[in-house]
């Protein structure tokens, strides 16, 4: 049976550095037989979080259904029923973009907090799935990494979906021109992470 991988892009621009690097890991993920589809969120109707905490208070190992109706739903449950997911963003300001953490926010439901408890607790207790990360920014990679929250980021998006991330590719110096052309070196890399997933 063939694999599902899906894939969240947290860019606002189509066919630049993030979406290419994406298309290039889910195309070796086909490559390897998996069925494969890539959600833009600049293209969802994906509400504000209000903080309301219905879904988090729902007690249950399942996650916490938000009360808000949009197609934050549809877009979960499709990753919970995939083998795989891949999660990527630009760092802007410093870390994932607005979009990508208004879907971020909107996943608290992952976890157990009702009200009176200090913190939230863990619903998934293993995870169930891969998860492949991919963000760029205008410094060096290694830089990325250190100074920016991106990678935490993107690390606890793919634990809440209940995804072990088993690689990430981290692009730097994507900024010194309008259209940055990933090297055939990237996309070869892009391509074997697609590997793993499949």
């Amino acid at each position: 049976m063939s694999k599902q991988v899906v894939a969240i892009v947290g860019s606002y621009r189509k066919g630049e550095t993030i979406d290419t690097a994406v298309e290039a890991i889910l195309e070796g993920a086909r490559a390897r037989g998996a069925k494969t589809h890539k959600i833009y969120l600049i293209e969802q109707h994906i509400e504000f979080c209000k903080n309301c905490r219905r879904c988090s208070a729902m007690p249950g190992p399942e996650r916490g259904k938000c009360a808000q109706e949009d197609d934050l739903e549809q877009i979960l449950q499709e990753i919970e029923a995939a083998d795989a997911v891949v999660l990527g963003s630009p760092v802007n300001m410093g870390n994932v973009t607005a979009i990508f953490r208004r879907f971020m926010e909107r996943m608290i439901g992952t976890g157990y907090w009702p009200w009176g408890q200090a913190a939230p607790s863990s619903r998934e207790k293993k995870p169930t799935k891969k998860a492949a990360l991919v963000a760029s920014s205008a410094m060096p990679s290694l830089m990325m990494r250190v100074f920016t929250g991106a990678a935490s980021a993107l690390r606890m998006a793919a634990k809440m979906l209940g995804a072990k991330t088993v690689a990430t590719l981290w692009i730097g110096l994507a900024a010194g021109e309008m259209h940055h052309e990933l090297s055939p070196r990237t996309l070869a890399r892009a391509r074997r992470i697609g590997w793993k997933l499949a």
